[in-house]
């Protein structure tokens, strides 16, 4: 079997249905290591094999586990068209794991002391607007509406596009930026690429914030003090553009002002 006319076929049928670059480059891996470790043409395969795979694989984390389901599920759907009995394995619960956050008046004293006008733009989109690091590096300054106040996020989680409100001061430092360093393309380039890397914007957060940090924390953060400063739940979830109240409602346990405000009885 030729595996790399095989990954061919398969990128082609992800980019077809319009998945992101790290979805086709992670779904493609872990088809080609399934199809590796059966060892069989396509055609041949079964459900058994779907099932024999997954029950003999050391997964990493429940995360994994899914994403290697998810991506051998699409081969079998979308790629041979064969059916596999679902029943013939469980799907793994996900890990509830509630958000870290950082403390609004440590976030705010971090953020203020950062004197590089990129990364505090890149920080400050983060921690003001909300946004995903896959956001802040697909931004363009066309995305970004001084008249209305807000930044428009294009394609984002899910293929859905949302919009969340600007502060004049985020939109001031995002105007000086510009001035000094005129990006092109996209709103924040590397320095051997025109869009600035995912590594570097944790990096970011970990150098101003702490090691314990990344930009993923940055947003959840946002979404806690949001709360604290009380903000409506719906409102919140419009702003991350969460497609289920449910997902929003996890801040409402890592809230400090909410477990402060309990009637507590002793």
């Amino acid at each position: 079997m030729n595996f790399k006319t095989e990954k061919s076929k398969i990128e082609d049928k992800l980019n077809y249905f319009k998945y992101s670059q790290k979805t086709i480059e992670m779904y493609s891996h872990y088809i080609i290591k399934f199809l590796e470790f059966v060892n069989k043409y396509p055609q041949h395969l079964t459900s058994k094999d779907f099932e024999y795979y997954l029950m003999n694989y050391n997964f990493t984390s429940i995360s994994q586990q899914n994403q290697i389901i998810n991506s051998i599920k699409f081969y079998y759907d979308k790629i041979l068209n064969k059916k596999y009995k679902k029943i013939d394995f469980q799907r793994p619960r996900k890990e509830k794991k509630l958000p870290q956050v950082i403390e609004k008046k440590y976030a705010l004293k971090c953020y203020n002391s950062i004197d590089n006008l990129k990364h505090k733009c890149i920080i400050g989109l983060g921690l003001g607007c909300g946004l995903r690091v896959s956001e802040v590096i697909n931004l363009k300054s066309a995305h970004i509406d001084s008249k209305r106040m807000i930044v428009n996020i294009i394609n984002g989680k899910g293929r859905k596009d949302r919009i969340v409100p600007l502060s004049q001061d985020l939109l001031n430092i995002l105007r000086n930026y510009w001035k000094a360093y005129k990006p092109k393309e996209y709103m924040f380039n590397g320095q051997k690429s025109s869009q600035y890397s995912t590594t570097s914007c944790n990096k970011l957060v970990k150098r101003y914030f702490g090691e314990i940090y990344h930009f993923h924390t940055l947003r959840h953060s946002f979404a806690t003090h949001l709360l604290e400063s009380g903000v409506d739940l719906r409102i919140i979830q419009k702003l991350l553009g969460h497609s289920q109240i449910s997902t929003t409602t996890i801040y409402t346990h890592v809230s400090n002002d909410t477990l402060q405000n309990l009637p507590l009885s002793l």
